[in-house]
């Protein structure tokens, strides 16, 4: 009996594709506050996915961002980001 490896499926917030964690961009609040881009995907704070510059620009407008990280970002932050 082989078993098999899975790996968790993550979901873009602005469009719900799944995809591995490695496929997708992660957007990440710190536990200091600070929201940043997460390029290792192991930054430590509640993150959120999104899989293309378009469904980011999406997220941010529909303010799915802010409600997937628990916090109120402000434009700065957006472009920050």
């Amino acid at each position: 009996m082989a078993t098999e490896t899975r790996k968790r499926q993550r979901s873009c917030i602005a469009c719900g594709k799944q995809a591995g964690k490695a496929e997708l961009y992660r957007v990440v609040r710190t536990p200091a506050g600070s929201v940043a881009f997460d390029g290792t995907g192991r930054a430590p704070g509640r993150g959120a996915y999104v899989c293309s510059e378009a469904c980011f620009a999406a997220a941010c407008k529909k303010k799915k961002l802010d409600r997937a990280l628990k916090a109120t970002l402000g434009s700065d932050e957006y472009d920050r980001i």
